[in-house]
C-alpha cells in the first residue's frame, strides 16, 4: 500500500437526488439528474475495490454529502434494500479504504475504531434504539473523512499482485515483513493471508504484531480486537482490505527509526516479556483468585516500572495465583487513572485493557497468551506516566472510594448517579457504588447509560469507552468489579448534559 498518497475519490454533484432512486419504477426523475459518463462509471485503478454486492453501499457512503447520508441510507433501510449487516459491512470498508491510519492509530482514524463499539452497543439496546449507534458511526465516518482529504486525501490503492505470495508461503513472508517493518511487504502478504489462510491463524498474527508496543497509546491492539469482531459480523470475504489496513497501522513508529535495527523504548517490553513468559511454569493458567494478590498488584501499578510490575505478574502466577487476580488489577487499576485523571489517557487504560483481555481469551497460544497478559501489565505504567504534564494527577485510590448511601431507590437512585455524572464525579461514583454494594441490578443503570451516549454522545469515545467498561463488568471478580464500574462514571455522559442532533435525524430517517 505504500505511503503514498493517491486520487480521491469522485463526489456526485447532486447526490441528493440520488436517495430518491430506490424502490421507484418511473425513470422519468432521471431527466433531472446530471449524465454519467462512461469515464466516471468506470472503476478507478487508483483505488482497492470491493466485492461487487458491498461496492454500491460503499459508494454510497463515501459519495453522498454528509448532511444527506443518514436519509439516504434511511431511505434505503425503510424500503428494505439494505440490511443491518450490510450497513455495517459498508461502513467498515468504506473506513479502511478512505481513512488513514497514520500518523497514528487513533485520531480520524477513530472512525474505523469505533465501528465494532457500536455494533456492540446495538446488540445490547432495546430494538427501537438498535440502528442509532451506526447512524452515528456513519455521520462519524464524514466527520473523518473530511479531515483526511484536507490532510491530502489518502485512499487505499490496489494492492500489488506481483508480490502477493500464495498461501503456503503468506505466513512466512507476514512474519519477515512484519519484523522487518515492511510496509510493502506486509501489505502483499497480508492479502495472500487473506487469500487462503485460516481465520484463526490469521488472527494469532496479527494479535502478536498488535500487543508488541505501545505506540499510539494502545490503539494497535484496539484495531487487532476490534476489527477481528467486525469481521465475526461482515463476514471472512471482506477481509482482505481489513487485514491489509490493519497490517499498515501496526506498522507505524511515528517517523522513528527503523525498529527493527533500533532499541527504542516503545519496543523493550516485548523483548523483555519474552524471557518472563518462558519463566512462567507450565501451569500458570490453574491458579487460584486471591484478593490479596489483586491489591498488592495493584499497589504496584501506582509506583513501580515496568519491568517491576511485569516482575511481579510472573512471579504471582509461579506461586498458583490465577491470572483473573491480575486481570482484576488491570481494570481496577485502569479505574483509578480515570479518578485520578479523568481524560484521554486514563480513557484508554480502560479500552486498551478491554482488546488485550480479549485478545488473551481468542487467542489459542498458550505463549502468545502469556505475552499479552505481561504487555498488558506492561502498558498500565506506560499509561500512568502518560498522564504526567497533562494537567492534575490526583491521589485518588479505587479501593477507598467510599458508597454514599441512597435515599432512594430503584430508578429514582440511577436518576440521581446521572444528575450527578458530567457535574461532580466523584460523588457520581460513589452513589453508583452506594446503589450496587446495596444490591442495585447492574443492567438498568447500563441501559441508561447507553442511552445517554445515544443521546449526549459526541465523540467516538463515547462509544468506544462505553463499550469496553459495559463489557468489562462481567469479567472482573465480584471483589472488585463494583468499585470498576463506578469509575467508569468519570468518562460517561450525564443527563444534563446537552443533546446532539443525531437522534432526531436518524429517527426522522427511519420514520
Amino acid at each position: 500500500m505504500g505511503e503514498r498518497s493517491i486520487g480521491r475519490r469522485h463526489f456526485l454533484r447532486r447526490t441528493a437526488a440520488g436517495g430518491a432512486l430506490v424502490g421507484m419504477g418511473d425513470f422519468g426523475f432521471l431527466r433531472d439528474l446530471p449524465a454519467v459518463t462512461a469515464e466516471e462509471a468506470r472503476p478507478d485503478p487508483e483505488r482497492v475495490a470491493f466485492l461487487p454486492d458491498i461496492e454500491g453501499t460503499v459508494r454510497l457512503i463515501e459519495e453522498t454529502p454528509r448532511a444527506d447520508l443518514l436519509e439516504a441510507v434511511g431511505r434505503r433501510v425503510r424500503s428494505g434494500k439494505l440490511s443491518y449487516q450490510e450497513v455495517l459491512s459498508a461502513l467498515m470498508l468504506a473506513g479502511v479504504r478512505n481513512i488513514q491510519p497514520r500518523p497514528s492509530v487513533g485520531f480520524k482514524f477513530h472512525a474505523v475504531l469505533v465501528v465494532n463499539s457500536a455494533h456492540l452497543a446495538s446488540l445490547a439496546s432495546p430494538d427501537g434504539d438498535r440502528w442509532l449507534p451506526i447512524f452515528w458511526a456513519l455521520d462519524e465516518f464524514k466527520k473523518s473523512e473530511a479531515r483526511d482529504i484536507k490532510e491530502g486525501g489518502w485512499t487505499m490503492g490496489p494492492v500489488d499482485e506481483a508480490r502477493v505470495p500464495p498461501p503456503r508461503r503468506a505466513k512466512r513472508a507476514f512474519i519477515r515483513a512484519m519484523d522487518r517493518w515492511d510496509v510493502e511487504g506486509a501489505d502483499a502478504a497480508a492479502a495472500g493471508l487473506a487469500r487462503g489462510v485460516g481465520a484463526q491463524e490469521v488472527f494469532e498474527l496479527f494479535a502478536e504484531y498488535g500487543v508488541r508496543d505501545f505506540r499510539s497509546i494502545g490503539h494497535k491492539a484496539i484495531y487487532v480486537a476490534n476489527s477481528w469482531r467486525t469481521l465475526q459480523t461482515m463476514g471472512w470475504r471482506h477481509a482482505e482490505p481489513v487485514l491489509r489496513s490493519l497490517a499498515y497501522a501496526l506498522l507505524n513508529h511515528n517517523g522513528e527509526p527503523n525498529p527493527s535495527e533500533s532499541d527504542l523504548a516503545p519496543d523493550r517490553p516485548w523483548r523483555e516479556n519474552e524471557v518472563l513468559a518462558e519463566e512462567m511454569g507450565g501451569n500458570w493458567r490453574g491458579g487460584a483468585v486471591d484478593g490479596e494478590a489483586t491489591t498488592e498488584m495493584l499497589e504496584a501499578l501506582r509506583s513501580e516500572g515496568v519491568e517491576t510490575v511485569c516482575g511481579n505478574v510472573a512471579a504471582w502466577l509461579g506461586r498458583g495465583v490465577s491470572p483473573q487476580s491480575m486481570f482484576d488489577a488491570f481494570f481496577a487499576g485502569s479505574g483509578e487513572l480515570l479518578m485520578r485523571q479523568p481524560g484521554i489517557v486514563a480513557l484508554h487504560a480502560m479500552t486498551s485493557t478491554n482488546a488485550l483481555r480479549y485478545i488473551y481469551e481468542t487467542v489459542s497460544g498458550d505463549r502468545l497468551r502469556r505475552r499479552v497478559l505481561l504487555q498488558n501489565a506492561a502498558f498500565l505504567p506506560l499509561f500512568r506516566e502518560a498522564m504526567r504534564g497533562r494537567g492534575e494527577v490526583r491521589d485518588e485510590r479505587i479501593d477507598d472510594l467510599q458508597p454514599l448511601e441512597m435515599t432512594v431507590g430503584g430508578g429514582g437512585a440511577i436518576e440521581e448517579i446521572f444528575d450527578d455524572v458530567g457535574r461532580d464525579g466523584m460523588r457520581a461514583a460513589r452513589r453508583l457504588l452506594g446503589y450496587l454494594d446495596s444490591g442495585g441490578l447492574p443492567e438498568p443503570m447500563m441501559d441508561v447509560a447507553r442511552r445517554l451516549i445515544f443521546l449526549k454522545g459526541t465523540d467516538s469515545h463515547d462509544y468506544k469507552f462505553s463499550s469496553a467498561v459495559l463489557e468489562d463488568f462481567y469479567e472482573v471478580s465480584p471483589e472488585w468489579r463494583n468499585r470498576m464500574l463506578a469509575a467508569s462514571v468519570f468518562k460517561l455522559r450525564g443527563a444534563k448534559a446537552r443533546d446532539n442532533a443525531l437522534v432526531k435525524r436518524t429517527r426522522e430517517a427511519l420514520s
